[in-house]
């Protein structure tokens, strides 16, 4: 029996549906089915323009970033897709603060509804620091099929360990 890395805390039926399409083979085309899409945001430049755009549209008054880049040592089995690190330095008699958003390199390759899900999750890190529900109704405001979107990137991620 496989072990479903991604996907622990789901209930036992939406696994069983879930080792079905495994088992059967059909996770990779249900998958292509349903994103046949792949986004063209490949550039670290091109990133900060589109995390950008989403931040502008709706998070206006949210403190600006100072860099935003894919990183190759993000990695889903270790637990990071993405981070937001919030650094605040003492200049002087000023308190310097920036913000850098790293996305997981692999979300080149994916999907254009993954990455918008990854940088909104990132996004509204922004404004809530823990996952309560605060900053999960955050997410659904950006986007209300966040959630589904969280699934389905956990059913590629782990499509994708397959290797089917």
């Amino acid at each position: 029996m496989t072990t479903l890395t991604y996907l622990q805390h789901y209930p036992p039926s939406l696994l069983a549906q879930v080792r079905a399409l495994i088992d059967t083979g059909r996770l990779g085309s249900w998958l292509n089915e349903r994103y046949p899409e792949r986004h063209a945001v490949q550039t670290d430049r091109a990133l900060y323009d589109y995390v950008s755009d989403l931040k502008q549209r709706y998070l206006k008054n949210s403190p600006a970033l100072a860099k935003v880049q894919f990183d190759s040592r993000q990695h889903p089995v270790q637990g990071t897709l993405g981070t937001n690190t919030f650094i605040a330095r003492v200049q002087g008699s000023k308190l310097k603060s920036k913000n850098e958003i790293r996305i997981a390199t692999l979300f080149r390759q994916t999907p254009p509804e993954f990455l918008r899900m990854i940088v909104i999750h990132e996004l509204a890190h922004l404004k809530e620091k823990d996952h309560n529900k605060a900053f999960y109704q955050l997410c659904c405001h950006m986007d209300a099929g966040y959630h589904q979107l969280e699934f389905d990137l956990r059913l590629w991620l782990t499509w994708r360990e397959l290797g089917d």
